[in-house]
C-alpha cells in the first residue's frame, strides 16, 4: 500500500511562515505516476476547503484566500508536494491535508493491472496566533 505522510505543521505567530511537506511512502515501487497533488484544510466548525492544487504538468490553482501568500510546488522524483505559507493569518488555522491522485500498478508483471487511487494524508495541524 501507499500512504501520504505530512509534516511541517505547528504553532506560529501571525505574519510568520511555515512549510508543509507531503510524501508518498510504503510500496513506492508500485507507483507508476502521480497526477494532481494538492492541499486542503479544515478549520474548526467549517467544511474542508481547497487550498492549492498542482498538476503533473505544473498547472497551479489557489484558493482566493491564499493567493499571493502560499506557494505550492512538487518534486516528482521524490513523490513529494510542498506548501510554503507566508504572511500567515489567524484565519489560516486549520488541519491541513495532503491529497494525491496516485497511479498504482498491482504486481510486477508487465500486464499487471494499473489503477488510480485517490489518497489522503492524516493531516497536520497549523495554528496561527494573533
Amino acid at each position: 500500500q501507499v500512504q501520504l505522510v505530512e509534516s511541517g505543521g505547528g504553532l506560529v505567530q501571525a505574519g510568520g511562515s511555515l512549510r508543509l511537506s507531503c510524501s508518498a511512502s510504503g510500496r513506492i515501487r508500485s507507483i507508476v505516476g502521480i497526477n494532481t497533488m494538492g492541499w486542503y484544510r479544515r478549520a474548526p466548525g467549517k467544511e474542508r476547503e481547497l487550498v492549492a492544487l498542482i498538476s503533473s504538468g505544473g498547472d497551479i490553482n489557489y484558493a482566493d484566500s491564499v493567493k499571493g501568500r502560499f506557494t505550492i510546488s512538487r518534486d516528482n522524483a521524490r513523490n513529494t508536494v510542498y506548501l510554503q505559507m507566508t504572511s500567515l493569518k489567524p484565519e489560516d488555522t486549520a488541519i491541513y491535508y495532503c491529497n494525491a491522485d496516485i497511479r498504482i500498478k498491482y504486481g510486477a508483471a508487465v500486464e499487471s493491472p494499473v489503477s488510480n487511487v485517490d489518497s489522503w494524508g492524516q493531516g497536520t495541524q497549523v495554528t496561527v496566533s494573533s
